[in-house]
């Protein structure tokens, strides 16, 4: 038995040997359609308060956040930030001071015709939780932008 056992394991590495030796190596292109080249596409843009707003996933598919002026692509987690969402107060907006207070209320976001909020009041603390939120965005979430006071 333990004879058969070995020769079925020979001839399984000798097949692989074998399959892999005679095997076609070469890698075929397949060329890229348009559509998939401009799916994927990143365009890095400057957002104003304004003109972030409208990226809110009600307003247009796409769900944009601003976190210490970067702007993050988060439409892949629209059950978080879309439209009843736990975080849908952040989409479209400049999230920083709700998440340095961890704080998903309204009354936290600078109003989008107000500068943007330097957050010069930050305890240390919170500066870390906003540093926090800001790596897991940045590890999840494609960075499409910056946020500034005025378009150029």
């Amino acid at each position: 038995m333990p004879s058969l056992i070995l020769l079925l394991i020979g001839g399984l590495v000798l097949y692989i040997l074998l399959r892999n030796l005679f095997s076609d190596s070469r890698i075929k292109a397949v060329p890229a359609r348009n559509s998939d080249v401009q799916k994927s596409t990143i365009v890095f843009e400057d957002y104003t308060p304004q003109t972030l707003v409208k990226f809110n996933g009600k307003d247009h598919p796409k769900i944009l956040i601003a976190v210490n002026r970067k702007v993050y692509d988060v439409s892949k987690g629209a059950n978080f930030y879309g439209p009843g969402a736990p975080y849908h107060n952040f989409a479209g907006r400049d999230a920083s001071r709700g998440l340095a207070y961890n704080s998903f209320d309204s009354e936290v976001l600078t109003d989008i015709d107000k500068p943007i909020d330097p957050l010069d009041d930050l305890s240390p603390a919170e500066r870390d939780s906003l540093d926090q939120w800001e790596s897991r965005l940045a590890a999840k979430y494609t960075l499409c932008g910056r946020l500034v006071e005025h378009e150029p």
